[in-house]
């Protein structure tokens, strides 16, 4: 699958000292969902305002199909619809009047079938003759993507969408991300909701510090990265881990009498088999078993403290 983001040894230096960005490199797959993780400061917000134009680079290149953001800024800018933290829209304005006047911005002629189509695809028709003060908080967010649409853009970036909004409207968000990608459009999110993008992403990219850590399938990330984990309930509970058990590094609840094992979720080897013989030598009688499989928010938290 082809790039249409390319970003190499990308860094921002500011003039205080601070580095924000140092030697990003990353290659985004037309058609495919990004989500961008990493705590506040991590430079998220940076890198997509290097990529749309809005701040210069210290070193590195990007291009967006082709197009070097710099060198060939309007055709750079005109592949790419921004939705930016912030709701900043002019309240008088009606839904359809927004995207009409955004459209023209980039020097497209007004089209009514496309914006209809835009709004019909975001819930926003029968809302097109609407002031956008009148709005919910939930369609405000679906206008900036509209207004980010119209000009038809090849990649989109989202950043923090759902930010501030509530959890059924966080998943009709999430539909609408889905919906844009079947129609071809690339899209990077950043965010601070996991879930979101164990929820919707394709890849999983980790910034801290300003350092790309990783960026990989998540469904590989998590077989690679991730653990299982063995809840044992015990019919009786323990004084004591006995000896001939101390090299599987239990962890015992004397409130749940219960032992905790984990172990890697692709390993060769697991140790349960040798486990359970040597639960049973020492007569330890179970009640039940269950596992877990550790989720990004668990790969995400061990990576930030690793690099902290």
């Amino acid at each position: 699958m082809p790039s249409i983001v390319s970003i190499e040894n990308l860094s921002k230096r500011y003039d205080s000292g601070f580095e924000a960005l140092k030697s990003v490199n990353l290659e985004i797959q037309e058609g495919e969902i990004l989500a961008l993780l990493g705590p506040n400061g991590a430079g998220k917000t940076t890198l997509i305002s290097i990529i749309c134009g809005l701040v210069n680079p210290s070193s590195g290149a990007v291009r967006v199909g082709g197009f070097d953001v710099i060198k060939d800024f309007r055709a750079a800018r005109s592949l790419i619809g921004l939705v930016p933290q912030e709701i900043a829209l002019e309240p008088f304005q009606t839904v359809y009047d927004a995207l009409r006047f955004t459209r023209g911005l980039f020097g497209k002629r007004h089209d009514p079938a496309i914006l209809q189509s835009i709004l019909e695809k975001l819930s926003l028709w029968d809302k097109k003759d609407a002031k956008t003060m009148e709005l919910s908080g939930g369609m405000k967010r679906r206008v900036l993507i509209a207004k980010a649409m119209c000009h038809e853009p090849r990649v989109l970036f989202l950043d923090e969408p759902t930010a501030g909004v509530d959890v059924e409207l966080r998943k009709e968000m999430w539909e609408v991300v889905r919906q844009l990608k079947q129609d071809g459009v690339t899209i990077i999110l950043t965010t601070h909701y996991i879930d979101e993008a164990e929820a919707i992403a394709d890849r999983v990219g980790v910034i801290r510090g300003g350092e790309l850590l990783l960026v990989e399938k998540k469904e590989a990330l998590m077989q690679r990265m991730g653990q299982r984990q063995m809840r044992i309930e015990l019919m009786s509970p323990l004084s004591a881990i006995p000896e001939a058990l101390q090299k599987y590094n239990l962890d015992y609840s004397a409130e749940d009498q219960a032992l905790t094992y984990s172990y890697e979720a692709n390993g060769e080897r697991t140790g349960i088999a040798s486990l359970f013989a040597d639960l049973s030598a020492a007569g330890i009688i179970l009640r039940d078993v269950e596992t877990r499989q550790s989720s990004l928010e668990d790969i995400f938290v061990g990576l930030v403290e690793d690099k902290s």
